[in-house]
């Protein structure tokens, strides 16, 4: 591909690292951008700088936040006696659009995958033990995908949590096997959260 311009082709190849964005698909992003009024730019510039620069986690559930504490763990009518546990701030949202879950969530911040050199040291699985090790904590629902991936950190922190003698449950299989959280409609997940099965009868 060739530019005429080197901050056209710099634009173009920064865009392009973008999941799923073509250079010929960040070449058309950034042409519709210099069409744009300036100032409607400049807006998008300053958003994303301000995400990368003030942008949280929370500091109890490792969701993204403005704030230390984000909303819903610093929501006192959630019970924080039950954890559902999800790969990321996606999960949560889709979870949270179904209106059927009122406890508060633990984020991973991904899954176990070897391939992609993913160990349990590279998520927040300590943190979550160092939760159920305080004795509030009474059940963990876990809420990953179903893939291989997802299935093999689920069982992972099942064995971490198995002496605390807590009540783990996974959501219902109303979703299919393979598919990602975020995707799933959300009365189809709502119903899975509703009707999660103890973790032992889905291995």
């Amino acid at each position: 591909m060739n530019f005429s311009s080197k901050l056209l082709e710099n634009a173009v190849n920064e865009v392009s690292q973008l999941p799923g964005i073509g250079k010929r698909t960040a070449l058309r992003l950034v042409l519709h951008l210099l069409k744009q009024p300036k100032s409607q730019t400049h807006q998008l510039a300053l958003a994303l700088g301000e995400l990368v620069d003030e942008i949280k986690l929370c500091k109890n559930c490792h969701n993204i936040s403005d704030v230390e504490l984000c909303d819903i763990c610093a929501n006192t009518s959630r019970n924080s006696e039950i954890i559902c546990v999800v790969e990321d701030i996606r999960d949560v949202m889709a979870i949270e659009g179904t209106a059927q879950f009122k406890g508060l969530y633990h984020v991973l911040g991904g899954k176990i995958s070897p391939i992609e050199g993913i160990g349990p040291q590279n998520l927040t699985i300590e943190s979550l033990v160092n939760k159920v090790k305080l004795g509030t904590v009474k059940e963990v629902i876990f809420a990953l995908s179903s893939t291989i991936e997802g299935d093999t950190t689920n069982f992972y922190i099942f064995k971490q949590l198995e002496a605390y003698k807590i009540k783990t449950s996974t959501i219902a299989r109303g979703i299919s096997v393979g598919d990602e959280l975020e995707y799933a409609d959300e009365v189809t997940l709502g119903r899975s959260i509703v009707n999660r099965i103890p973790f032992e009868n889905s291995l």
